[in-house]
This record gives C-alpha cells, structure tokens and sequence, in this order.
C-alpha cells in the first residue's frame, strides 16, 4: 500500500507529460502524434537507459543516507580504460575473448574505486560528497591520462563492441535489454533479501541499526561497489554508442543520476526509495529533455525547467515527511 501510495504520483506524473507533448509537440505525419509513436517512445527508453543504470546505483547510497558524486568521471574513465585495452596492437583485432577481457578489466577499476568509496565512508569520518568529489578529480584526471586527453576511438571495422550501444535484441536497443536486467537485479536486491532491509534501517536510524547488529561498514562497502560498478556499465555503453573513449565524456552525469533518484521519491534523509520509483523518475526527467527538445524549447529553459522540476520533487518529499 505504501509503495503504491509512492509510485501512483510518479505515474500520474508520466501521463500528465505524455499528454502535454504528445499533442503540444506538432505532428510531423499522420493522424497519431509524433511523440505517442512507437519508435519515439523507444528512442526514449533508450537515451534514458545510462542514467537510469546511474540513478539506480546513487539510489543505494543515498539510501543509506550518502551520495556518490564520481559516477559521471567513472563512466568516462571505464569506456577510455576499455576501449583503450580494446584498440591494443598494431594492427588492433577484435575477438569476443578480448572485448570481454576489456569490459572486465574497466569494470574492475570501477570497482576499486567504489571500494575505496566505502571502506573510507565506513572506517574514516570523511564525508562521502568530500570522498566522491576527491575520486571525481582523480578518475577524470585518470581519463585525460589515455591518449594524451585525446578520444581513444574505436576501429570502423569492429562490430562486436559498438553493438552494446547500438544493437537491437527483439525489436529493443540493446541499452534497454540491459537497463531493464539491472532494474530487475536490483529490485530484487533492495526489496525482496536481508541485505535491503539493512539498508532501509541504516538510512532510517543508523545508530538503531548497529545496535541491532546490522554489519553497518561490509554493507557501505557493498552499497558503493555497486553504484561504481553500474556506473562503469553505464561507461561501456556510452563509449559503444559514441564509437570512442572519450574522457570529457560523463561530465554532469551524477547531477541527472541525483535527480532521477529524487524526483522518483528517494529521500536525501536515507531510509526511503525504491527502484521503481528511481525508474519512473529516470523516465520523468527524460520524457522532459526530449518533449522540450522536439518542441523546440531553447536549451537555456530546459535547465530552468529540469530545475524546477527538481525543486518540486524535494518539496513534496518534504511535505510528504511532515
């Protein structure tokens, strides 16, 4: 009931957006807007599927009443790390052994950060956004390091790797696919084991939570690994839609994978989010980018309005916990 009582906004939310721009959007052809078509809609799932990955990731911290502000630098240095290992050897050959081999080992330096990530926020008492913000500095600078700060770009005549980003499985981009698993994965992780109710009392009252006996630093640990490891698949799909490394790539991602979290009802108290809503909020913000984009808004008002939007999720949280 609880849930429910959550979600329904955010649903409300959805429609009411689909609604205003599928007939304020002009319809480019045929008697169905253009913004209720199939393929529009799937265009928007899929440029919502990186910060969706993301934002269920910062879902966890904060959660648990920390934050992750490294996502975004992660993401780039994950697709340079990958791509840069991938375009080894001259002249550079593609195997699924060694595209696997690459993801890997960017995915294991995502991890490392993430570990570090928790082992200071449990055992020292630095802030996580201090923690976060230095390892965004240090993960970006790493990025800059491939390729003296250069795009490292993938071989036209790879086909392996550039299909994470742009393949289609059934009919859906393949980010999608992938989106929809971690979505899954992580539902069941937060709502339906121990480990996730673990996470709910330390956000709710992390003194009560230890008393318990709640092992609180192996769960900070836990819940930071994760987010870095989505955020380093979030940075292999977007170094295969752009075809390159790119080390400015990412810049701003963990400001779209905060609001995503919180217009879809995560408290920055800890103790209250789910999943879903995080899902939902994900899509809020995107079906917004891309309603303002084919209306033609001017960037400037987009940001205006992704901020008041932003705004409005905070206060009713606020409301909502009166």
């Amino acid at each position: 009931m609880r849930f429910a009582k959550q979600i329904a906004p955010l649903l409300a939310a959805i429609v009411a957006l689909q609604l205003a721009f599928g007939l304020g959007v002009p319809r480019l052809w045929g008697p169905v807007p253009h913004f209720w078509t199939w393929g529009n809609q799937v265009d928007l799932a899929e440029q919502i599927s990186i910060n969706a990955i993301l934002a269920l990731g910062m879902t966890l911290t904060i959660l648990i009443g920390g934050i992750d502000l490294s996502v975004g630098a992660l993401q780039a240095l994950v697709g340079t790390t990958t791509v840069y290992l991938l375009t080894m050897g001259n002249p550079p050959t593609e195997s699924p052994a060694r595209l696997i081999g690459a993801a890997l080992a960017g995915l294991a330096v995502a991890a490392l950060f993430g570990l570090f990530h928790g082992v200071c926020a449990a055992k020292t008492r630095m802030p996580a956004f201090i923690i976060t913000l230095a390892t965004m500095l240090i993960a970006r600078g790493a990025a800059f390091r491939f390729n003296q700060g250069n795009p490292v770009n993938v071989p036209q005549q790879y086909t392996i790797f550039p299909a994470l980003g742009s393949g289609r499985l059934a009919g859906l981009p393949v980010p999608v696919i992938v989106m929809g698993l971690i979505f899954l994965a992580t539902a069941v992780l937060l709502h339906r084991t121990r480990f996730g109710q673990h996470l709910y009392a330390m956000g709710g009252n992390r003194e009560a939570a230890r008393f318990t006996g709640i092992p609180l630093a192996r769960n900070e640990i836990a819940v930071y690994t994760i987010c870095s490891i989505l955020a380093g698949v979030a940075g292999l799909i977007n170094a295969s839609q752009l075809s390159s490394g790119q080390p400015s790539s990412g810049d701003g991602f963990e400001l779209n994978a905060i609001a995503a979290a919180v217009v879809g009802g995560t408290s920055f108290t800890g103790g209250i989010g789910t999943m879903g809503g995080t899902l939902i909020g994900a899509a809020i913000i995107g079906t917004v980018n891309k309603g303002l984009n084919m209306a033609g808004v001017h960037f400037s008002y987009q940001y205006i309005v992704k901020g008041l939007v932003i705004l409005a999720a905070v206060w009713l949280d606020v409301r909502r916990r009166k």
